[in-house]
């Protein structure tokens, strides 16, 4: 992840010692929340489709309520709060910050980028709770738009784009012109 190459770097700048062992529980951290993360889109995405299977009702406005997620989550790709997350996953770590280098201070870093991340992520990550979260295709683009707003120059601006897409894409689905 380069989250946490930038963390590695940000202590060698610093000269700490153990660079392995704090880089690796700060991973263990980061990738705990994305576990947890993992765990609520299953959890989210069994308990939509076993509603929509146990009332028929719900089945019919499915198409309609993806749509609405769609467009929701490109919505708040232009929001301060998905800006905000999006920094946090994009900035030095430990920036200013007079850490000792320690078990739990790797810990506590890795949770903090996990969460700005998982948080930076998490509208879309619900367009694939509504497209299907086992559709390679929709992985596929869903990864490509996360890993490009994170990590390539000009974030926000890749980030916006991607929500003026997501939107559009909402309209199409709720309009019915296009099935998730």
């Amino acid at each position: 992840s380069a989250m946490l190459w930038r963390y590695r770097r940000a202590l060698r700048r610093r000269r700490q010692s153990g660079l392995g062992l704090l880089t690796a529980i700060a991973g263990a951290a980061y990738f705990f929340v994305w576990a947890l993360c993992g765990v609520g889109v299953f959890l989210g995405g069994a308990g939509i489709a076993s509603a929509a299977m146990q009332w028929p009702a719900l089945a019919q406005i499915v198409p309609m309520a993806a749509g609405l997620v769609v467009l929701g989550a490109g919505a708040v790709q232009f929001t301060n709060w998905k800006a905000r997350h999006l920094a946090g996953c994009r900035e030095e770590p430990i920036r200013g910050a007079v850490l000792p280098a320690s078990v739990g201070n790797a810990w506590r870093q890795g949770l903090r980028l996990g969460r700005h991340c998982g948080l930076s992520c998490a509208n879309l990550t619900a367009i694939l709770l509504v497209a299907g979260v086992m559709d390679l295709r929709a992985m596929a683009v869903v990864a490509i738009a996360i890993t490009a707003e994170r990590i390539a120059p000009g974030g926000a601006r890749i980030a916006r784009i991607v929500g003026a897409i997501a939107m559009s894409a909402g309209v199409l689905v709720f309009a019915g012109v296009v099935r998730l």
